[in-house]
């Protein structure tokens, strides 16, 4: 049977997801499921866990393989797991070394085998160069596809495990990007979305430390025929002067943007080692509508993070509107273990759970309220698959009878509160 592999988690692991699939079927891997993990919450990792049971139940026969975040910071939890086969490093897993050495180990005799002998995981904090990983894992004709520009994380967030998982950042090089996206285009696919672990810290280990903006540039000047560029979540801290150029000049790289903001009290932002202050998220928001008066913005948001009062909660509520926000990425917070947040005095779980409720309804009314100005406005809908397509602004359009891969100019008719009409 083939290779099935299950992914959790941010877009990134959707993307590597696609190489693993290549690399586990090119080392002759067969009847295995790899489950590519998350590690960005206790919940991410309890739905892996859940997943790998459940799994095993439908399919005895099939190996269990785990990858991802998770895999690399509790990799002695899941091979402790009788359903696992094997444990697979976050670095691990895009080396075709690995999946041929998976293979030879899963075709050994497997009764008795250690916790130990199931773990397969390197270092991931020596790993110092990013290699570009070639594209042709991906189907021809999928209308939007992913080009991971970058990895790991050089900041330490108080609250966040994901460096870890991830290791230090590093970067491809520009040209290599380029080439990337001039061969996906070639492909025909319509969009490109550059993503990574901390987007904006682009270019910081590569000579002459290019940023995230003349990236983009490099890539709207030598790629003429790429109709549509969006960028992934940003640290807006760390947006240079030529990506706001860029997002002014150049219709093709989308007005939309998702912004790492995560709370909206400078305290807690201290306390959550933020190096931005509330008045900084705000004045970029304003600064962004200013060049893409139209521009879409969303934002992740934690819930109850350790010491938040209601006042200071209140104010994260607040920002919502402050920065005219559309899309909300909700976190209850989650103490990672070894964290500093961890140690800090904790916010009681049912508060917890209501602060992030009333986010969550924050959101949903902000994006009824965007919809309600769509309506009556032509838009540029990237046509998905045969019930769906999204606009510049990444909302959600429900059509009929087009052909996926295309960008039509559509009429907004009106919206069902999730979905726009045409």
């Amino acid at each position: 049977m083939a290779i099935d592999v299950v992914t959790f988690g941010c877009r990134l692991n959707a993307f590597e997801s696609e190489l693993i699939a290549r690399q586990a079927k090119a080392a002759g891997l067969r009847d295995a499921i790899v489950v590519n993990s998350c590690a960005v919450t206790n919940e991410a990792v309890a739905q892996a866990r859940q997943s790998i049971r459940r799994l095993k139940r439908e399919r005895p026969d099939a190996r269990i393989i785990v990858t991802g975040c998770a895999a690399q910071t509790q990799s002695d939890m899941f091979a402790g797991m009788p359903e696992v086969d094997r444990v697979i490093g976050n670095d691990d897993k895009l080396q075709a070394a690995a999946w041929r050495t998976t293979r030879e180990a899963l075709a050994a005799p497997r009764f008795g085998v250690e916790t130990s002998e199931k773990v397969a995981v390197s270092d991931i904090m020596a790993v110092r160069e990013m290699a570009p990983h070639l594209v042709d894992g991906f189907q021809a004709g999928l209308p939007r596809v992913f080009v991971q520009v970058q990895n790991g994380c050089d900041h330490r967030c108080s609250f966040c495990i994901i460096p870890f998982g991830r290791g230090n950042a590093r970067s491809v090089p520009m040209g290599a990007v380029v080439e990337q996206v001039r061969a996906l285009v070639a492909r025909g696919h319509a969009e490109v979305v550059l993503t990574g672990v901390d987007l904006t810290s682009y270019g910081a280990d590569l000579p002459a430390a290019p940023k995230l903006g003349r990236l983009v540039k490099q890539i709207l000047r030598h790629v003429p025929e790429l109709k549509r560029l969006r960028i992934s979540s940003i640290d807006s801290i760390e947006a240079d002067a030529d990506l706001l150029d860029a997002l002014g000049d150049d219709m093709r790289l989308m007005p939309h943007l998702h912004l790492s903001l995560q709370s909206g009290d400078d305290l807690i932002l201290k306390r959550m080692k933020r190096r931005h202050g509330r008045r900084d998220a705000i004045d970029f928001c304003a600064q962004v509508r200013r060049l893409r008066p139209d521009i879409a913005l969303g934002a992740d948001l934690i819930a109850g993070f350790p010491t938040e009062t209601d006042e200071m909660f209140a104010r994260s509520l607040d920002l919502v509107v402050e920065c005219g926000l559309t899309f909300l990425h909700v976190f209850p917070y989650s103490p990672r273990p070894g964290t500093p947040a961890a140690r800090m005095p904790q916010v009681d779980g049912s508060v917890v759970r209501e602060r992030a409720r009333q986010l969550r309804e924050a959101g949903e009314a902000a994006l009824r309220k965007r919809m309600d100005t769509e309506v009556g406005a032509l838009r540029e809908v990237l046509i998905e698959s045969a019930s769906q397509g999204r606009t510049e602004h990444y909302l959600p359009v429900m059509i009929s009878g087009e052909t996926p891969g295309s960008v039509r100019r559509l009429s907004i008719a009106g919206h069902d509160g999730a979905r726009l009409l045409v």
